[in-house]
């Protein structure tokens, strides 16, 4: 056998050789490779991997930086950790829990203690630095669980010990960092000198983790106040602590007991009060209101949510018209691109604003009006003579689009007359302490499945147009959600075990040398810390529920 293997590097086309058991930061040094910013991981056969990472076979390699969305999730794993070591060496009777992705940042509270103030930040944030000035190897190892799970109970973080308690694995993956140990479902960068760049603020009883700006990453990305975002995910926390369903360790125990019905009907129980919340605000308002625009991200189950709320605005005794912004498109030959050439729904110049106005000041106005339908199969639009929409006096429009919120969209129509709700599956279940969920793979799930069943769409064609879609969101839909009157929380405390069953065989499907490979092995890897939900258990959804959407036999 020789001891020289060949490599591919994708990142400059060019093939290589190093010495067997060569790891990525050596080939990096060898060849003096360079990125716009530093290599903070690398896809070896589409495969994430650390840098420590050491190569005994013939593979395809890609270098990454902070313009990667593994790149970023690299950094701020590695920035969790330096502030969990923080926390520990200078508030050691507290206890760190990493609650949710707000504020452009990630926030944060202390248990056990005084609340965090001022001077206590600036110390943790002066001993992260220092780790970092010191550039502290991180060492990667694996344990037996059954010693990982005692580790935790010891550094006082029973969620971390009950997850990998429930999850059953022999062996447990720990990363360590001057005497603390903490796992992650993803790898980290070497050492502490990687995470320089990130700033500590103060918000409410906790505080905000600033990130680099992907695109700038020598630049933290300054505070965005969102106190209606905010106050949602705080509201839902709240309840899941309650009901002791605030981590994946505790929900697979109840399932585990044999709880699942019980977590499945009081999830849906949760969002049907909800409703009758949202259809009570808008009833109280009826002698104003006569246009209530439901928007949200993809997959955040506005559809659902705005027939919902129309059952409940009949039980009041309203009479909700429902009309689908979706049939306002142009025509495909006039929708507009993104940077990568591709059409880009998520604009708002994908919807025909004028005409779309036009016949919304005629509905408001008492006039009989055709509505279109759009073709998505054809990229048309085409009329129906049998549809007609007529708004009477006592009637009330609800709108649902991705674009709802937009002034542009509605500008025929005066906001005392609005009632706007913005919806998104922002959970706030964590895998532990420090591992949160990201909404943004909530969604994403619920939409690999939906696009599969109902659009014919693999699970790769899902993933690789997934990063179009989220720089749309983030240009066309995020800047306006704080001007609803209320925002609905479309997660479901059970869904993740749901979807697991769908979303699982079509990531299997993934071949390693697609490139949504790398995704489909994170998801895989998430979707493993949940407990395999029986199929027998979707019995228990009810057809009027938000999951219906994607995994199907709803009434909607």
């Amino acid at each position: 056998m020789t001891n020289t293997i060949a490599l591919f590097l994708e990142n400059t086309g060019r093939h290589i050789t190093c010495s067997r058991g060569d790891t990525l930061s050596a080939i990096i040094e060898k060849y003096r490779i360079k990125l716009p910013h530093r290599i903070l991981a690398a896809l070896v056969d589409n495969k994430l991997k650390e840098l420590s990472y050491a190569l005994y076979n013939p593979h395809n390699i890609r270098f990454i930086d902070m313009s990667h969305p593994d790149g970023q999730r690299t950094y701020q794993r590695s920035l969790s950790f330096l502030l969990q070591k923080a926390v520990r060496d200078v508030l050691p009777n507290h206890k760190l829990v990493i609650k949710y992705s707000v504020l452009n940042g990630v926030y944060c509270e202390l248990y056990g203690g005084n609340p965090i103030d001022k001077t206590g930040l600036q110390k943790i944030e002066k001993r992260m630095r220092e780790f970092a000035a010191a550039d502290l190897p991180f060492a990667k190892q694996k344990c037996p669980t059954e010693e990982v799970t005692a580790l935790f109970v010891r550094q006082n973080q029973p969620e971390k010990a009950l997850l990998h308690r429930t999850c059953g694995n022999f062996y447990t993956t720990l990363y360590t960092m001057d005497g603390y140990a903490d796992h992650f479902y993803g790898p980290l960068v070497p050492s502490a000198g990687y995470v320089k760049v990130f700033a500590l603020s103060m918000y409410k009883v906790g505080f905000v983790v600033r990130l680099p700006n992907p695109e700038k990453p020598d630049n933290v990305v300054p505070i965005k106040v969102q106190p209606k975002l905010f106050d949602v995910f705080r509201r839902h926390n709240e309840w899941l602590e309650i009901v002791g369903a605030h981590t994946i360790g505790n929900i697979n125990k109840l399932i585990q007991d044999g709880r699942m019905k019980d977590i499945i009907t009081m999830s849906e129980s949760l969002h049907e009060n909800q409703y009758a919340q949202l259809a009570e605000a808008i009833f109280r308002r009826r002698n104003h209101v006569k246009l209530v625009l439901v928007a949200g991200p993809s997959s955040s189950g506005k559809t659902t949510t705005s027939k919902r709320l129309a059952v409940q605005a009949r039980v009041l005794g309203l009479n909700p018209v429902l009309l689908e912004m979706d049939n306002y498109f142009v025509d495909r030959l006039h929708t507009p691109r993104d940077a990568d050439g591709n059409y880009d729904f998520e604009a708002v110049e994908a919807l025909d604003l004028p005409f779309f106005n036009e016949q919304l000041h005629d509905l408001l106005a008492g006039k009989k009006v055709q509505i279109p339908t759009f073709d998505f199969h054809e990229g048309k639009r085409f009329f129906d003579n049998d549809k007609i929409l007529q708004v009477g006096g006592n009637d009330i429009l609800i709108m649902e689009g991705i674009h709802a919120l937009n002034p542009a969209v509605s500008k025929a129509v005066p906001d005392k007359q609005k009632y706007r709700i913005y919806a998104s599956a922002l959970t706030s279940v964590s895998v532990d302490e420090n591992n949160r969920i990201s909404t943004t793979d909530n969604r994403l799930i619920r939409r690999m499945v939906r696009d599969f069943k109902f659009r014919g769409y693999s699970a790769s064609e899902t993933i690789m147009r997934w990063q179009s879609v989220r720089r749309g969101e983030e240009k066309h839909i995020f800047p306006f959600q704080e001007r609803a009157d209320v925002m609905f929380n479309s997660a479901l405390l059970y869904e993740m075990y749901i979807l697991r069953h769908h979303a699982v065989p079509l990531l299997l499907q993934i071949k390693p040398i697609d490139p949504a490979y790398v995704e489909a092995v994170r998801l895989l890897k998430f979707l493993q810390y949940f407990e395999p939900a029986s199929h027998e258990n979707e019995k228990y959804i009810c057809p009027t529920s938000v999951l219906r959407e994607f995994i199907g036999n709803g009434i909607f």
